[in-house]
């Protein structure tokens, strides 16, 4: 069982940064292809962003160049440094992690919500025009 919480959300002014944090527990961090996605009322899920067990990271179009994923296994921690955001960000945000089925998994980048074996709660993220 892997037990996930973001903490960092919050209400922000158009332009401003924000970052949020994943707090993951019950197996080794490390070992996970990790995520983030949102959703906004009315809408689908969506991805956000993904980085691999090895530090590969992989950027929806939307948030490319002002988004920065990052991991620190360490303190079994997921990040998700958001700048210059915009209204259309609002969104509950969800942190995922994926357990690998097999060897070779080290460079796999998950972006398909069904694809995901754990999920956070979602912290809502506000950004006022």
């Amino acid at each position: 069982q892997v037990q996930l919480v973001e903490s960092g959300g919050g209400l922000v002014q158009a332009g401003d940064s924000l970052r949020l944090s994943c707090a993951a527990s019950g197996r080794t961090f490390s070992s996970f292809a990790m995520g983030w996605f949102r959703q906004a009322p009315g809408k689908e899920r969506e991805f956000v962003a993904a980085i691999s067990m090895d530090g590969g990271r992989l950027y929806a179009e939307s948030g490319k160049g002002r988004f920065t994923i990052s991991r620190d296994n360490a303190k079994n921690t997921l990040y998700l440094q958001m700048n210059s955001l915009k209204p259309e960000d609002t969104a509950k945000y969800y942190c995922a992690a994926d357990v690998p089925r097999g060897p070779d998994q080290r460079a796999r980048r998950i972006t398909r919500v069904d694809e995901y074996d754990y999920w956070g709660q979602g912290l809502q993220v506000t950004v006022s025009s």
